[in-house]
This record gives C-alpha cells, sequence and structure tokens, in this order.
C-alpha cells in the first residue's frame, strides 16, 4: 500500500480506483483551505507530502521537476500523463500506478509512470 498526496489536478475518479486497490491517498483539496486545491502552491504541495511521508501523485511533471532539483529531501514524486476521462479508464491507470509504486521506492526520487 502506497501512501500518496494527489494534486489538484488528479482527477477524483483515480483517487477513489486507488483507494479501491487499497491505497492511502489524500488530495490537495481535502488538505486545502479553499477545497478547490487551485491556491496551493506546488512547493507547499511538496513540503506537505515530505512532512506526511507522501508520494505526490501529479500530472504536472515540469513544475515538480524544478522543485525536485531545488531539494530531494521528499518522499517521492510520480508524474502521470495527461489527464483522462472516464471510470474505466481510471481504473486501468490506477492498476498500473499501483503496480509501479509496489515494485518502485521513489524516496527522494522524481519518476514518470512509463507509458501502457
Amino acid at each position: 500500500m502506497a501512501r500518496l498526496y494527489a494534486d489538484e489536478h488528479v482527477p477524483v475518479q483515480l483517487v477513489y480506483a486507488l483507494r479501491r486497490l487499497g491505497n492511502d491517498v489524500v488530495t490537495v483539496r481535502e488538505t486545502s483551505e479553499s477545497k478547490s486545491g487551485d491556491a496551493t502552491p506546488d512547493d507547499l504541495v511538496l513540503k506537505y507530502a515530505a512532512q506526511q511521508q507522501r508520494v505526490v501523485l501529479t500530472f504536472n511533471g515540469p513544475d515538480f521537476r524544478r522543485l525536485h532539483a531545488e531539494n530531494q529531501r521528499h518522499s517521492g514524486i510520480l508524474c502521470c500523463d495527461s489527464e483522462f476521462p472516464g471510470k474505466a479508464h481510471a481504473r486501468k491507470q490506477a492498476r498500473r500506478i499501483d503496480a509501479f509504486l509496489r515494485a518502485n521506492n521513489l524516496n527522494s526520487r522524481i519518476e514518470k509512470l512509463p507509458p501502457a
């Protein structure tokens, strides 16, 4: 089971699918004061995830790569391809993410989810 912190662009269907697979997923929307998550800067997302020992799950690779270059003291960052529609695709993507996280320790690393 992975401990994840999903940024605001991660679709709720994916969050639910990851939770059904047994992962502990908290979202920026759940922890943000605004509840939209949009007002939370990426550096604070990474800081919160590190404090909570959670891997950041994001579709915003470029910004998190920059943050990782500045500071590798975090619990990991997993960058996924752009958003996708539909529950069926969310379940498939969740299985890929789950398998990747079971096979890889992302502590202090940033990785891109390999293509299917």
